[in-house]
């Protein structure tokens, strides 16, 4: 067999260090591409977004728990309307009634209190929409989530005001939504019941789903090309259509659900995402927020805000022909037609057939050999996912909090594990197939696989495939060229250029998905990483053969145990540095269920293996959905508790019309305690429950399993609950009620926490619920 590469590449150490030097810069020059600004001073021009003025907002704002309805939220509004009001806008309060209309399901409805001010443009075309939500979750401070956004709304309403620069062409509205945490209810609110949420308009939506990090632009509407050309321009774009491919694959909300919902917006989401243990969390402070992250977020939507605002709004308030493919690449935000996607992935497929063929015709490999090569290539890729999700499993098993985290409160140890388990995988799988197959069939049939991928992402995630359609041309150019060029250094070089535009692609992608993801999901990561790694074999070829023969005998698999245990020593530093202090508690939940029809309590936790805390209070596993159906489906963590002497919600019947088989019920339900929530379930059957009318909206009701329907009310009136419900049938009805407020301190039983045991970001954490069953 033989054991020739590309061109015969030199067998000197010193081009095979130059090369892995020069690739390790230009991955960490591609990973630095997608990290935040450093936070500017207050003290810079006033046309320019500054994070410190940003942060006196975050202050602000982020100074108490303000959960929906709550006085703490009154504050936060009022805090917002006068800051607008020194700015010369005049923002006013949209006080209504907000349903659910987005993926949650849950019949949620709230009564929100939504801030909206416009600064009129001087020549309008159409209207730019800001939009961030000012509300916290109910264990939370909300300094990250979404204090962040809404004082970036801020700064940006003050740049745009005060900066000394031209007023937008277009009319800029800032929309500060309630109820977002609850149910998307603010957003619903304005989309559905503002007057200027009935014009057409670009809407932009800021968040923060952690800490720290860039800001990601990591969705969009549909037919987003014109768009994208927009936010290209930005100064510090951080994007990719992959992750806009992602999220529309899965289930999570965000207040552009509602505004997706409606054909007459276009928009970008962004947000910053590492971090994530503070989500959600009482650990969502001032104190943990990164002001350079901060500062990206300003930068992106004062750029935005005035990019949008300057421009013709016609044709951008409108979706394009299709989507643009687009990701970093050193130092740009790449773009091209989703048109392009095919194309380019069957280019990549007839590159990888003319650089097998050309091989061939030299007797460096062989079709059978190639495709064997391409079969050995799905052994690394499987192997590293399966032995990512293996060393998450493991450090779950030893530290079952993390079991509650999408990432460890200090991963970075931890993804640095990841990466050299890559590398070992990588490299023992290299080893062990080179002899068996030799290094121009698994260089051809890792291509070829490369750009199989290419084809089918361009099937499936159109926005994805250019991330191995892409280095599969490349490389098989590269090959091709390597093939004929008589210099080995030229060789050298061509093969280098391109793994290095393989690494440019891949390397921030692996850097964005880490915190996307998580560890819990590190096999996502892992994949984009081995994906490099197949992409740059002709230059571990280079390494290889920087050695004698005799050598590579003896090396054996030692570069692959090496990585390994650079993957050890990285895990175990992990696992010592990430211990839980006061600082980054352990994770718990814990809640509290009073049912008044028996009398009894129950703790109840959503952990699926408590901690040494929780299992004080719980014990089994069972259900409690029928009883308790604002918790989740599914088996929970389950213990008895003690029954604390709380007064449960109360429905009265204000009308009760009967006609025929129908019957409408007019209702008062209050409750008699400080809530955050009033909840109210009935049996089905057959459809007996025709509609529901709450506080003059419709409800979404909900089925919450084959008998039941329900809505979930947040923000109460303190004086209860007006609701209609059209029924079929005249036989009595029976309605559960269930309320719920937060806090367990004083409940019997209950001792606090010890300063290492913290609470998780649940939006039932310490919710103490009431139920009560009454036939009306």
């Amino acid at each position: 067999m033989s054991d020739r590469s590309f061109g015969e590449p030199p067998r000197r150490p010193l081009t095979a260090a130059v090369v892995l030097v020069v690739l390790g810069l230009i991955a960490a020059l591609g990973i630095w591409d997608v990290q935040p600004p450093a936070p500017r001073p207050a003290s810079i021009s006033a046309a320019e977004f500054s994070a410190a003025r940003a942060f006196e907002h975050v202050e602000h704002i982020g100074q108490e728990v303000h959960v929906t309805g709550s006085p703490a939220a009154t504050r936060v509004r009022s805090y917002i309307s006068d800051t607008l009001r020194g700015y010369g806008l005049a923002p006013q309060v949209q006080d209504t009634v907000g349903v659910n209309a987005g993926k949650f399901g849950d019949g949620g409805m709230a009564h929100v209190d939504n801030v909206v001010a416009v600064l009129p443009g001087t020549d309008p075309t159409g209207q730019v929409v800001l939009m961030a939500h000012y509300d916290s979750v109910q264990v939370s401070y909300g300094a990250n989530d979404d204090g962040a956004g809404s004082s970036t709304l801020l700064e940006v309403a003050r740049a745009l005001t005060q900066g000394g620069t031209a007023k937008p062409r277009n009319d800029v509205v800032f929309v500060f939504t309630d109820a977002e945490e609850a149910c998307l209810c603010g957003a619903e609110a304005f989309v559905g019941q503002h007057p200027l949420g009935q014009k057409q308009s670009v809407v932009l939506n800021f968040e923060a789903r952690g800490s720290s990090g860039p800001a990601v632009m990591f969705q969009t509407s549909e037919g987003n090309a014109d768009l994208i050309d927009v936010y290209a321009k930005t100064p510090e774009p951080v994007g990719t259509s992959l992750a806009v491919e992602v999220y529309r694959l899965l289930s999570n909300d965000t207040d552009f659900t509602p505004v997706l919902a409606q054909s007459r917006f276009t928009g970008l989401n962004t947000a910053y995402i590492d971090g994530s243990w503070v989500y959600h969390s009482p650990f969502d402070r001032t104190t943990t927020m990164n002001r350079a992250s901060l500062q990206h977020h300003g930068d992106e939507a004062l750029a935005l805000a005035r990019a949008f605002g300057a421009a013709d709004l016609a044709p951008l308030m409108k979706p394009a022909s299709g989507d643009a493919v687009y990701f970093p690449f050193a130092g740009f935000l790449v773009r091209y037609p989703a048109a392009l996607t095919w194309p380019l992935a069957i280019l990549a497929l007839v590159a990888v057939g003319a650089l097998v063929f050309l091989a061939r015709r030299r007797g460096l490999t062989s079709v059978p050999r190639t495709l064997a090569g391409l079969g050995l290539a799905l052994v690394p890729l499987i192997g590293v996912a399966v032995a990512a999700q293996l060393l998450w499993t493991l450090l779950v098993a030893i530290r079952p909090g993390y079991g509650e985290l999408l990432d460890p409160a200090r991963p970075s140890w931890f993804r640095f594990g990841v990466v050299a388990l890559t590398a070992a995988v990588l490299l023992c799988w290299y080893a062990l197939s080179r002899r068996r197959v030799g290094p121009i069939p698994l260089a051809t049939g890792a291509l070829g696989l490369l750009a199989l991928l290419g084809a089918v992402f361009a099937a499936a995630i159109p926005g994805g495939s250019y991330l191995v359609a892409l280095p599969a041309l490349v490389g098989a150019l590269a090959g091709i060229a390597a093939l004929y060029l008589r210099h080995p250094l030229a060789r050298v070089a061509v093969l280098t250029v391109s793994a290095a535009v393989a690494t440019l692609i891949l390397a921030p992608t692996v850097a964005l998905f880490f915190p996307a993801l998580g560890l819990a999901t590190g096999a996502a990561p892992a994949l984009f990483g081995m994906l490099l790694g197949l992409a740059a074999l002709p230059v571990l070829e280079l390494l290889y053969r920087a050695s004698t023969a005799e050598r590579r005998r003896r090396l054996g698999a030692a570069p692959a145990l090496a990585a390994l245990l650079v993957a050890l020593v990285c895990t175990t530093t992990g696992m010592i540095n990430d211990n839980w202090d006061a600082q980054h508690p352990e994770p718990t939940h814990l809640m509290y269920a009073l049912d008044r029809d028996t009398g009894t309590a129950e703790w109840v936790s959503l952990e699926q293996s408590p901690g040494d805390w929780t299992r004080k209070y719980v014990k089994t596993h069972q259900q409690l959905n029928r009883q308790f159906p604002v918790l989740p489906e599914g088996e929970l963590s389950v213990g008895p508790a003690e029954a604390a002497n709380l007064p449960a919600p109360q429905a009265t019947i204000v009308a009760d019309d009967r006609s025929g088989d129908q019957r409408t019920l007019t209702l008062h339900i209050a409750s008699q305690r400080d809530v955050r929530f009033l909840s109210f379930y009935g049996e089905v059957g057959d459809h007996r429950v025709v509609s529901a009318t709450v506080e003059g909206r419709a409800a979404k009701t909900y089925i919450t399993d084959q008998n039941r329907f329900g809505v979930v009310f947040h923000g109460p009136p303190t004086a209860g609950l007006n609701v209609t419900l059209v029924l079929r049938g005249t036989d009595p009805f029976k309605l559960r009620l269930v309320d719920g407020s937060d806090g367990l301190t004083g409940l019997p039983g209950f001792t606090p926490r010890p300063a290492t045991v913290g609470v998780f970001g649940s939006h039932s954490s310490e919710l103490l619920a009431v139920a009560v069953t009454q036939t009306l």
